[in-house]
């Protein structure tokens, strides 16, 4: 009953999880492999068509995806100071992103691979964001104040945890960056709602 179960999560884990294809590698391994990848920006008509793609699960065991890891790492590090990044934004469109926890002491850097938010609270936090991938572009948006996120680590290991505050902000920008969805289109549609403060904020229906 144990191997049964056991083949079960494998399956879970794998299941939607896509080989990468031969442009994916090229891609993944281009120069040096210990170097970080250069950052999509929408300015680049090809490389604003990467960024609006939906992206598909990654095999957390895969070898290449322990190198794009890697390489999205360090092409958060290159830019001094950014809090996060997706994988889209290196011209990968899969299920990856890094996200700085400042929930937790040293504030480390964070991988997460096929995350999921499986529950937002109706309690809201507005706050400034920018992107990576967007020149000179900065507003205000409204977030959920707590997120619970599923994900998986480079040996194949689902996590739940809670988040809160500011690294909440963080993954749930990144984990839109996995459906498409940029904060300069983002901002269009939140102005078309209305919002009202309670603790923080709540989205009136």
């Amino acid at each position: 009953m144990k191997k049964v179960s056991l083949l079960l999560v494998l399956f879970s884990v794998f299941a939607f999880s896509q080989k990468y294809t031969k442009s994916e590698i090229s891609r993944i391994t281009e120069g040096n492999i210990d170097s970080a990848l250069p950052i999509f920006q929408t300015s680049d008509s090809l490389q604003h068509r990467v960024l609006l793609d939906q992206s598909m699960d990654a095999n957390p065991k895969d070898q290449y995806t322990k190198i794009l890891v890697n390489r999205m790492k360090l092409a958060l590090l290159s830019t001094g100071s950014g809090v996060g990044i997706a994988a889209p934004q290196v011209g990968i469109n899969r299920n990856i992103i890094w996200a700085k926890r400042f929930d937790k002491e040293g504030k480390p850097l964070e991988y997460f691979i096929n995350p999921k938010i499986l529950w937002r609270s109706e309690v809201l936090n507005l706050g400034p964001e920018g992107d990576l991938s967007i020149e000179v572009f900065r507003d205000y948006f409204y977030r959920s104040q707590v997120i619970q996120l599923e994900y998986f680590d480079l040996n194949g290991k689902k996590h739940t945890e809670i988040v809160e505050g500011f690294t909440a902000v963080i993954l749930q920008h990144e984990i839109d960056h996995l459906s498409g969805i940029l904060i300069s289109d983002k901002i269009e549609n939140q102005k078309m709602k209305t919002f009202e403060k309670v603790e923080l904020y709540k989205e009136l229906k």
